[in-house]
């Protein structure tokens, strides 16, 4: 008895520790308003705390505009090329050689903090991936920093030794402006993950081309893209971009109050989620004479989420990217086709999986842009929304956003938004997520030869190298 009433004690002391130590910010604020309430001293108090709060708020502001100043001195210093990546003729790995690709040359992960990151500004590289047709010809570009160039290059041929590098003008620079007034007539829309990043896309693992099976049976997700973009007629240009950097996205951490963690430990905590339901837990009794003891964790999930499971798994197994996608379908006036504009918004149909993740439309420069029903705007403003997306898609931006996106809140809907919006068209703020190499490289390959578009252009001649027997 005596025994049962000493394990109660301990039991009550170590749930009033277990308390102190889990709630003692705010333990220590009721003290300080009973002392400061007991005491007559809370209009005094009041007031320098408005005061300190103030100067806090202030600073912060300050401490925000600053980094933002010396962020974008350090991006304009930074010089960009853009590089055309000219197939080989023959394509025979599997999209795996360019998840290498991406997983050598662009993954520039580097820890930057102190006088570097806050008084430099310095921001970690991010690489434009992109698939364009211009009057039908379709070309894959990468926009780099100029100090990684020789890195991208030497790791391309390395992966297609048979491929060809070269530095070409930007041609998103031949369309000057939509306008009324201009000759060209433009639509874009970036696009966003429909669930968290923790659930996959469908990738070419799914299609089996991980497996190299041979050309006849390959069914490659790119070839649509291809074939669409392939098709387009003198006048149109089609335009998709995939800007990536190396994933630094944090999320706070449940249960504390400045601890955070990373996508991995994210899209792990979403696994266990939906483990949940299908877990059950139980004491094992090991050493009853000393009373301690083990719990046994047994999973028993269905059959109709393993697969999912399988994917969210494997997806956070491999290298992330933080990721944005944007394109744009910009044509002379007197060619534009709707019918062109509305086969844009499906092109990552094939990536869909609807019992795990999918790209969707998202900011579309058109007339229900700002998510309101019955607001539509006139065809000027359509205009001047098409013409911020092709100044958005020229500066490739999706991260270390300008000024002109610290003030807007676009996603405002109701009355609200029909009255502000009628003289105010405020800025997209562009949708951001992780992809890990896998999904980039099934976005972003070579097709194979099986792909007879003939308006892709490719190296029609292997390189070869001499003899090793001629004379001197």
């Amino acid at each position: 008895m005596a025994d049962e009433k000493k394990d109660s004690s301990n039991g009550i002391f170590d749930s009033i520790e277990g308390g102190i130590i889990k709630y003692w910010p705010w333990i220590l604020v009721a003290v300080a308003v009973y002392l400061i309430f007991s005491n007559n001293l809370q209009y005094g108090f009041i007031r320098w705390i408005l005061i300190l709060a103030g100067t806090i708020f202030l600073g912060w502001v300050a401490w925000r505009f600053w980094l933002h100043y010396v962020q974008q001195d350090f991006i304009s210093g930074i010089d960009f090329v853009l590089l055309e990546i000219v197939p080989p003729r023959e394509v025979l790995r599997s999209p795996k050689a360019m998840e290498l690709f991406f997983t050598n040359a662009l993954y520039h992960w580097s820890q930057k903090a102190g006088k570097e990151e806050w008084w430099q500004g310095a921001v970690w590289f991010w690489f434009s991936l992109e698939i364009v047709s211009i009057d039908g010809q379709v070309h894959f570009y990468i926009r780099t920093p100029t100090r990684v160039r020789s890195l991208i290059e030497t790791q391309m041929y390395a992966q297609y030794p048979q491929a060809q590098v070269k530095v070409v003008e930007d041609y998103t620079l031949a369309v000057d402006e939509i306008t009324p007034e201009s000759a060209w007539n433009g639509w874009g829309c970036e696009f966003k993950l429909l669930k968290p990043e923790a659930y996959p896309l469908k990738t070419y693992v799914d299609y089996g081309l991980d497996k190299d099976p041979k050309e006849e049976f390959k069914v490659d997700p790119i070839s649509p893209v291809i074939e669409f973009f392939g098709s387009l007629q003198k006048g149109e240009q089609a335009w998709m971009q995939i800007v990536i950097t190396p994933s630094k996205k944090e999320y706070r951490t449940h249960g504390s109050y400045f601890k955070k963690h990373d996508w991995v430990e994210e899209s792990q905590l979403a696994i266990n989620k939906m483990l949940l339901p299908y877990s059950s837990y139980k004491d094992v009794q090991t050493y009853k004479d000393v009373g301690l003891g083990r719990s046994r964790i047994e999973i028993r999930p269905p059959d109709f989420i393993k697969k999912t499971l399988e994917g969210m798994v494997a997806k956070k197994t491999k290298i992330g990217f933080d990721t944005g996608i944007r394109v744009m379908y910009v044509a002379k006036k007197e060619v534009f086709d709707m019918n062109t504009r509305k086969s844009m918004r499906l092109l990552f149909r094939q990536y869909a999986n609807p019992d795990s993740n999918q790209l969707w439309r998202d900011n579309s420069t058109q007339a229900d842009a700002f998510n309101t029903r019955f607001f539509m705007l006139s065809t000027k403003k359509v205009m001047i929304l098409a013409n911020r997306m092709l100044n958005e898609y020229r500066e490739r931006s999706f991260f270390r956003l300008p000024l002109r996106h610290f003030f807007n809140n676009h996603n405002i809907t109701g009355l609200t938004a029909i009255i502000v919006k009628q003289f105010w068209l405020p800025y997209f703020h562009p949708p951001t997520f992780v992809l890990n190499v896998e999904e980039l490289a099934t976005l972003w390959h070579f097709p194979g030869q099986i792909l007879k578009v003939p308006t892709l252009e490719r190296i029609e001649s292997k390189e070869a190298s001499p003899p090793s027997n001629l004379p001197i």
